[in-house]
Parts: C-alpha cells; structure tokens; sequence
C-alpha cells in the first residue's frame, strides 16, 4: 500500500515535506499566538492587518527573485536551506519584542526567509514527480505541512493551558524547534543543470505563457481579498469575551486555529488528487466558493458551534486551494521555467497580501463584519475571473 501510494512521488517530496512538517510545528506555536501576542501589546485592526500583510508581500519580493536565480545557476536546494535558517534566526527574537511595532519589522525579516527558500522548493518538488502526479505530489507536500501546523497550534494550547506557560516562552519553544527543520533538506538531491547565462529575468517573465498570466491574475484577485487568519480568530475571540472567562476566550481561539489546522490537513492530500482526476481549475473554483461561504459565515457567527464549522470551512478552502494552485502553475510552463514561474506567482499573489490586510484592518476599525464581507465580495470576483481561464 506504501508503495503504491507513494508511486510517482521522489523521495526528495518526503524529504522537504519533513523539513515542511517540522518548521510548521514551530511557525503554528508562533502562529496560534500571535493575534494574542500583538493584543497583549496593544495592537489591533491595522496593527493586526500590517503585520500580518506585510512579512508576506516583503518576503514575495524575494520569490520570484530567488525561483529565477535557482533556473539560472541550475541549484535549488542551497535557496531552501538558507530559506529555513533566516527563518530560524528571526523567530528568535519574537519573544524579546516589547512593542507591537517592532513586529512590523521583525516579522518581515523573518518572512524573507519564507520567500528565499518558497519558489525553488516548489520547482524540486515539480521536477521529483511524474507529470501525471504532481497534483497528489503537492497534496502530500501540503498535508505534512499542514500536519505540522496542527500539531504546532495544538502544542502552543497546551503550553497555554496545562502548563500555563507565558505568550512569549511559548515563542522561545517554537523558535528552537525550528532549526531542526534544516536536517532534513541536508539529504534533498537534485539534478544539477548547468548555469544558464543567457537566461534573463525579464525575457522569462515575457515568455510566460498567456494563459499562464491570465490565471495569475484570478489568483491575484483572490489574494487581495484573502486576508490574514489574524482576523478570524480575533472575530471569534471578541464573541467569546462576552460569554466565558478572560483565560478561555483565549484559549477557545487557540483550539479553534487547531481545528482548522486539522481540517486544512485532512483534505490537502485528496484535494491534489481530485484535481488530477477533474482538473486544477473545477477544483479551485470549488475552494474560491468555500472560501466565499466562509468569510460570509463569519459575519453572522456568534456561537461556539457555529465558530467550528466555519474554521472547519476555513481549513477546507487552504486544502483545496493552496496545493491545487501550485500544481497548476507546473502545468502552464515547461521544467526549465518552473521556478520562474512559481516564483512569480508566489510574488504576485504576496504582493496582493498587504492592501489586503490593511484594506481588512481599516474595514475592522469600523465594524469587524465589514472586514468579512470584504472577503466575500473579493471571493465571488475571483472565481468569475477564474472560470474565464482556458485550462
């Protein structure tokens, strides 16, 4: 059954998945505590927008830089394991923040490292795998990450509410965890390809296929109306402030960020293979429409029940969307441009992060509900832009 499930698949798939499952581990600890850790420090609504907005669009700077350089000088894995070590490097210094400011900073360093090693390590995965089974390839990639994230968020609840440990030595802890996302990328091996001198960045970008940029541009869409998961845990933590105690309505948030992260988990793998079996664009239309729905719940949400099935929606709109979306920017380009392409696209659609955030922060600042319909519009116009893509 292993190796039947595992056909088509490299060895180098399993290999960055683990360094994907273990940094998770440490970026979900992080993560699950975040909106808290900035509202401990006095930010909200556009504080939680331009952090959450900004690491991604300054590290998406780097993407399509760093997919062009690792097309040119023919190496990946060098961008990906320097990738996880600026990574590592910066998660250090979170638990020494004393002002929410100073995250406006440090998490974008921190995010650099996220847009060094993104592209290349898509382009390895791509070109371990048979054509025929990318989709399961980045399904598999996607549920080890996810698996990561699950068991990091639920980790930070446990600190949290077991050992009653502070915000930031639950921080320090995912900081160490996240240097032993580096052994696994040490035994990565590639086909070295030779240095392409004549290869340019702004001939490749021009040689991109026209189809290719069409679909960019509904990604994009859907990126700008995608904002940060900051908000909807935030969403969920002011209902629970008038219904529990001040320690469980911020440990609800924590639990419901690891409900999302188990859901997101469990459907990123058949989510890949549904799309080769019925194709990438039904089946990211289908997360659009989730995606839709989801933000549209939130507005009415003010329940504990009602909070569990739209973080489980939440979670089933990244499983279907996130691998899908990359196996299907391969699709569109030949190998020797694969990280090219992915690195624009990552680019693109990180760019479109920040006007995000801030556009869903300042909605936030005047009813938190606007923020979610912000979503919802932006959702419904993507997949109209997407269904006009020839697949």
């Amino acid at each position: 059954m292993k190796n039947k499930f595992l056909k088509g698949i490299g060895l180098n798939v399993i290999l960055l998945g683990l360094a994907s499952f273990i940094n998770d581990i440490s970026s979900d600890m992080i993560f699950a505590v975040m909106p808290l850790f900035i509202a401990s420090l006095g930010g909200a609504g556009i504080a939680v927008g331009l952090i959450g907005g900004l690491g991604d669009s300054i590290s998406g700077i780097l993407k399509v830089f760093s997919g062009y350089w690792s097309d040119k000088f023919g190496k990946r894995v060098p961008f990906v394991f320097w990738g996880y070590f600026i990574s590592s490097v910066a998660k250090l210094l979170f638990p020494f923040i004393k002002a929410w400011p100073a995250l406006a900073v440090l998490v974008p360093i921190e995010r650099t490292g996220k847009g060094l090693r993104t592209a290349p390590r898509d382009a390895v995965i791509a070109n371990s795998t048979l054509p025929s089974f990318k989709g399961k390839a980045f399904g598999i990639h996607r549920a080890l990450d996810t698996t990561g994230a699950f068991l990091g968020a639920l980790g930070a609840f446990l600190l949290f509410w077991f050992l009653k440990l502070e915000l930031k030595l639950i921080l320090f802890i995912a900081a160490i965890i996240a240097f032993f996302a580096l052994l696994p990328i040490l035994f990565v091996k590639e086909k070295i390809t030779t240095l392409k001198k004549t290869l340019s960045l702004r001939i490749s970008l021009k040689n991109l296929p026209l189809n290719f940029k069409r679909y960019l541009v509904a990604q994009t869409l859907f990126a700008s109306g995608n904002f940060t998961y900051m908000f909807f845990v935030l969403k969920s933590k002011i209902v629970f402030d008038g219904i529990f105690s001040l320690r469980f309505a911020v440990a609800l948030p924590i639990l419901l960020y690891v409900w999302f992260n188990i859901i997101y988990a469990l459907s990123s793998t058949p989510a890949g293979i549904i799309s080769d079996k019925i194709g990438r664009k039904k089946t990211l239309i289908l997360g659009y429409c989730v995606y839709s729905f989801t933000c549209f719940g939130f507005i009415f949400s003010n329940s504990l029940g009602l909070f569990m099935i739209l973080f489980a929606m939440y979670g089933l709109s990244f499983g279907l969307i996130e691998a899908t979306s990359r196996a299907y920017v391969s699709d569109f380009v030949a190998d020797d441009l694969a990280g090219t392409a992915l690195g624009t696209f990552h680019t693109c659609i990180s760019l479109a992060v920040l006007p995000a955030g801030m556009i869903a922060g300042m909605l936030w600042n005047f009813n938190p509900n606007f923020t979610f319909i912000y979503g919802t519009v932006l959702g419904i116009l993507s997949t109209l832009c997407l269904a006009r893509v020839n697949s």
